[in-house]
């Protein structure tokens, strides 16, 4: 594994650089700061909000990038470099599709806020650790907000109990298993890969230049479009039937220690 030609390292987040206590070692910090020096760029891509992101990351904000929401947008510095909205019809469509799915619980997901029911206590203290900015609102349909995507959460299994009764929506829109509780539904160009490609191209990077890491469904155009691409050992089996590489899991610091292999 020769990564001498490096320039970007691409990490997903939950599973990936975050341990199981949704936390960012101290060890991967002092790993960012030897990217900086040596002038490999940073990009954390998550299908979290943009301020969950950097809550995670506040230290080192102003040196990366950020696609967030899945792909839907891209930060630099706080400016946005991209959004890639749903229509409304699509909303009213996919909620429409899961309102009789026993114990779904959708968030809308705009650039600076997300939208809840408020249907289910447990679900708003859940939310807290991936939406630092989150709205309870009375009727969903009439946010007026622009909407990036609809993530949908299941306490108990999204592949098992989401993803059956949303995959007929693929035909037109992105369907993504993006965690053992989560489905999150957006525009067909709004994913990891599509917002990757772009970051590519505007910093010359090629496939053999960057370090891509990854763990679950949502990850995997991201993984296509490197020579490097990694799954962790926790990852879904999709996830490793596609990476060129392995590492050991979140919890055991396989993102780090692949860098330090970068620097070797």
């Amino acid at each position: 594994m020769d990564l001498s030609n490096i320039k970007m390292v691409v990490t997903d987040m939950d599973g990936t650089l975050l341990n199981s206590n949704h936390e960012v070692s101290d060890r991967f910090f002092e790993l960012f700061n030897e990217l900086k020096k040596r002038g490999i760029h940073f990009v954390a891509a998550s299908g979290r909000q943009y301020h969950s992101m950097v809550d995670k990351l506040d230290a080192i904000k102003n040196d990366m990038l950020f696609i967030a929401e899945n792909g839907a947008v891209i930060k630099n510095k706080e400016e946005t470099l991209l959004t890639t909205p749903l229509e409304k019809k699509h909303i009213q469509k996919v909620l429409n599709t899961i309102s009789s799915i026993s114990d779904a619980h959708p968030v809308l997901c705009s650039e600076n806020n997300a939208y809840v029911n408020g249907s289910s206590d447990r679900f708003l203290k859940l939310l807290s650790e991936y939406y630092t900015q989150f709205h309870v609102v009375e009727n969903q349909l009439e946010v007026t907000d622009e909407v990036l995507k609809v993530a949908i959460y299941h306490f108990d299994s999204s592949e098992e109990f989401l993803y059956p009764s949303v995959k007929h929506l693929e035909n037109s829109l992105k369907v993504k298993v993006s965690g053992a509780n989560w489905v999150d539904i957006s525009h067909p160009n709004a994913h990891k890969g599509f917002a990757l490609e772009k970051v590519m191209i505007e910093y010359g990077v090629r496939s053999n230049e960057l370090l891509v890491f990854g763990d679950y469904n949502n990850d995997i155009e991201m993984l296509e479009l490197s020579d490097f691409s990694v799954a962790m050992a926790n990852a879904h089996p999709n996830v490793k039937k596609v990476a060129n590489y392995e590492t050991s899991s979140n919890d055991a610091y396989g993102v780090e220690k692949i860098l330090e292999l970068l620097f070797l």
